[in-house]
């Protein structure tokens, strides 16, 4: 069989741990059997990062905006026991956060809804697209542990030279300070990102943050999406049938736990962080979520919305089987192929990326699944098959899709 040409190559991110197994295979097993893969490769594994001083990872997004899409594998952001267990130089930041700060784009995630795996919330019936903010806030932050008694400020000096003080606390032992900021023309990029993403779905968009207690920073962001939608949003969503409204997040939660789903929920980046592990978990799995960072610039970066799977990968290296859930990797590569072949006009690409999702959904309604997914399905007599059984049951039914 000929094999699926590509035009342009996608920019290839492997990551760490067990998840760089996943990668391995599926390339190996569901890709490279149909397609004539063009990648540019960059090893975002944690050994590479350090031996580079984490330049691999910038030359990573800088070679996505030279080709406009990439596929991610999981990575580790390190903390005191990982510099410990892999001997690094420095505590190096998030290389999702560092991406997407290249890239200054939007993620938006998603739960892949499969026959069998019911929501924890029995009234979701749609899926709830969570936009995260990709920019500043803790990712961005500066840290200072206070020795003792002094006085802490806030300093901001113009170029003019002409300075601006505040107080934040006058300490009268040790303490933690922690400084944070955003851009007003970042805000603005993801604001218009959400609207436009909610309008090409054609769903509701919702932002929530805190302005009551952060009166100036949370209320900023509330000012720029309420502008975009009175000046330039609130008639295209109109026209659609389809609305934007903010509120308070503690209220969104609630609101979001007694609705049917169906939606765009816009989020500030530590709260998108937390809220999208939530929403995968309460649909299903933390491994059933797909993560696009979307660019308004046009630059698009899929990834796996989960973690290494660290435990996983321990067990692996002793030489015993894991069901380890590939479907959220699988799912990057079908979307940055699917992608990839809708720029360049590469019907087949697209084609096969379709395939490829409908192959694995229906090993799992077939009742063919991991672990995670077998201790929360509805489907009777559901068989547990470990990581490469999976993938290989996956493989068997894309070859009859690919036949038909």
């Amino acid at each position: 069989m000929t094999k699926i040409a590509m035009k342009t190559p996608l920019v290839e991110m492997d990551g760490d741990e067990m998840t760089r197994i996943l990668w391995k295979l599926i390339r190996e097993k569901l890709i490279l059997p149909y397609v004539d893969l063009k990648t540019e490769y960059y090893d975002l594994g944690l050994v590479h990062r350090n031996e580079t001083d984490d330049q691999v990872t910038i030359d990573a997004a800088e070679a996505t905006k030279k080709y406009g899409v990439a596929v991610k594998c999981a990575t580790i952001t390190p903390n005191d026991a990982r510099m410990k267990e892999y001997n690094l130089k420095r505590m190096y930041k998030s290389p999702n956060g560092t991406i997407r700060a290249i890239l200054d784009g939007t993620v938006f995630r998603a739960p892949i809804l499969v026959k069998g795996i019911e929501p924890y919330v029995s009234n979701w019936k749609k899926p709830i697209t969570l936009a995260r903010h990709a920019y500043g806030d803790v990712y961005r932050d500066v840290e200072f542990r206070v020795p003792g008694p002094g006085t802490a400020k806030l300093v901001f000096t113009g170029e003019d030279g002409t300075t601006s003080e505040k107080t934040i606390y006058e300490f009268k032992g040790p303490g933690v300070i922690e400084g944070m900021h955003n851009r007003d023309d970042s805000i603005e990029s993801f604001a218009r990102s959400c609207f436009e993403y909610a309008l090409s779905v054609k769903e509701d968009l919702w932002f929530s943050s805190k302005d009551t207690i952060s009166k100036i920073y949370d209320a900023r962001f509330r000012d720029v999406f309420q502008n975009l939608y009175d000046t330039e949003y609130k008639a295209k969503m109109d026209a659609v049938g389809t609305t934007y409204f903010y509120t308070l997040i503690d209220d969104a939660v609630a609101r979001v736990i007694r609705s049917e789903g169906g939606f765009v929920w816009a989020l500030k980046n530590y709260d998108g962080d937390v809220m999208s592990d939530m929403m995968a978990t309460a649909f299903g799995s933390l491994a059933m979520m797909t993560s696009i960072l979307v660019s308004p610039k046009g630059y698009y970066e899929y990834e796996a919305a989960h973690g290494t799977v660290q435990r996983h990968y321990y067990k692996y290296l002793k030489g015993e089987k894991t069901s380890t859930n590939p479907v959220a990797t699988i799912f990057a590569w079908t979307g940055a192929l699917r992608k990839r072949g809708e720029l360049d006009g590469y019907a087949d690409l697209v084609t096969f990326a379709d395939k490829l999702e409908k192959a694995t959904l229906c090993t799992i309604e077939s009742g063919k699944m991991t672990g995670d997914l077998k201790a929360i399905t509805k489907l009777p007599d559901a068989e547990k098959l470990d990581t490469e059984e999976f993938i290989d049951a996956i493989g068997e039914n894309l070859a009859v899709q690919m036949a038909e």
